[in-house]
Formats: C-alpha cells, structure tokens, sequence
C-alpha cells in the first residue's frame, strides 16, 4: 500500500479549539487518532467525545482506514479520565449525570461500533475514562511504565454499568473487584498478567511495536478482518443478542471476493498478495 500521509481535515464540531484537542492523521491504512491535552494529561472533556465521534464518522465508509491507533500525546498519559474540571457544571447530581452520558454516548458508540480493528497505543496514565476507551479497542499495548485504574470509588461516583461488563469479559470478576473496590492503581506488569494489556515493551518500543502490529493487519484482506472482528464481538454477546445473520453475510463475502482469489493466487505463486477490499 503505497498510500501518502495526509493530515484529515478537521471536522465539525461545537468547539475548534476542543476538535484541535483530538488529532487524525491517515497513512498507508492506518488512521492515527491522538489525544492532545498534555496539560490535563489528556483528560477527556464533552467536546472531545465530539471530535472523536466526528473522526470516527468520517472514517468509516473509508475504505483507506484499515485499522485505527489510539494514542495520548506527551509521554505522560493515554487519557488520565474524565475532564474533572467540567464535573462541578455538568456531574454535580445524579440528573447532570444523565444528561453527561448522553453528550458523550456518541463518541463512545462510535467507536464501538467501528468496523475496523482498533489499537490502544496506551502511555502513561490510563485511568478511568481512559481505560474505559482502551477498552473498547480491540488489542491494547501499553509501555512498561504506564499504569490503570478506576479511581470512581475515590471521587464518590460509580463506573458505569457498560464499563464495568467490559473490564469482567477481559479480567474477569476477580480481578474487576480489586480494581473497582480499591481505586487503587496497577502497573503494566500486573495489567498484563490480568489480561488487560495484550502486550508489554519499553517505552522507547512503543511506537515501532504497536506500527508493526497496525501494518501487518493493514496488509491483511480488509473484508477477513473485518468479518473476524464483527465474528468476535458477536461471540461476546448473549445468544439471544447475537446478529448470526451478519456474521454469514461476512461470511460469504469473504469467500466470493476478488481478495480471496488473490490471497490463494499469491499462496501458489509465493508472493505477498495485494488485498483492495472486494
């Protein structure tokens, strides 16, 4: 993929300085999101949500976008939580609470639902928010120095329902209690041997490994990957909830594109295929 690195133009957005506070960069397949709010360690505000829905939306029928790194700018943080200087105004009662959920559901939707694999190039601070959005990528890997936690129980709030069933599917109950209960922080050791982290180098590493792993899904066929990702997320739902219909329909589309007549030709000819999605 011989793809030139462009800048994504900024989106629309309530807020331009909050749109400049969520970069998109897009090169050789892979869409680069950044966090960019050193100052506040990255920590997530309301419009920030916006931005990376608005990001998100403008990537998905963009067959350019073969997979998406999440990352926090600076060497401090990932995302260190929620803005908590917007709690006063907008997380004062449990009604503002509500209100607060609706205005950042869409970008958390949004990259629920994206269709393309996602990885959390996590540095620094993880907590809260943050490690509720690397939860929600689909491989997570993290610097030695990096830590995780859910600090709710010490600010006087509770983890909400969606967060707290995706920390148990990866950790498991045990664990979720240890880090729901206590507040307290993990390092990247521990977040490993628990499962929350697939993947742990030095931070000077970082960068180079989670470029590997973005390239090597880049240069896998598109409609593969996607089938597997949409397979897998299926897989974790309740019976009753799964759309089985999607996943044949993936299925199918896998084995009637022109990309698996390609990835067999270059298996026989002993050469790296060229995948374009169809």
């Amino acid at each position: 993929m011989q793809q030139q690195s462009h800048r994504v133009p900024e989106q629309d957005a309530r807020d331009r300085s909050s749109v400049r506070k969520v970069l998109a960069e897009l090169g050789e397949g892979i869409g680069l999101i950044t966090f960019n709010q050193p100052e506040k360690r990255n920590a997530m505000s309301v419009d920030m949500w916006d931005a990376l829905s608005d990001i998100l939306d403008a990537w998905v029928n963009d067959p350019q976008v073969r997979v998406v790194v999440l990352t926090g700018a600076g060497e401090k943080a990932f995302v260190s939580g929620a803005d908590i200087s917007q709690f006063e105004k907008s997380r004062d009662t449990a009604a503002a609470q509500v209100e607060y959920d609706r205005l950042i559901s869409k970008g958390r939707a949004a990259l629920k639902a994206f269709p393309r694999p996602v990885i959390a190039r996590i540095n620094g601070y993880c907590l809260g928010a943050g490690l509720a959005i690397a939860m929600l990528a689909d491989i997570r890997i993290s610097s030695n120095d990096s830590s995780f936690g859910i600090p709710a129980a010490k600010l006087g709030i509770a983890y909400g329902f969606e967060g707290v069933e995706r920390l148990i599917s990866l950790v498991g109950p045990a664990h979720s209690s240890a880090l729901l209960l206590t507040g307290e922080r993990i390092d990247a050791a521990e977040a490993l041997r628990i499962g929350l982290v697939n993947q742990v180098v030095s931070a000077s590493e970082l960068n180079s490994a989670v470029d590997k792993v973005a390239r090597g899904i880049a240069c896998n066929a598109p409609l593969s990957v996607e089938a597997m990702k949409l397979t897998i997320r299926q897989a974790g739902l309740d019976l009753d909830d799964r759309d089985m219909r999607a996943v044949e329909l993936a299925f199918k589309a896998c084995f009637d594109s022109e990309d698996y007549q390609e990835g067999r030709a270059a298996f026989l000819e002993r050469r790296q295929p060229i995948f374009r999605g169809r």
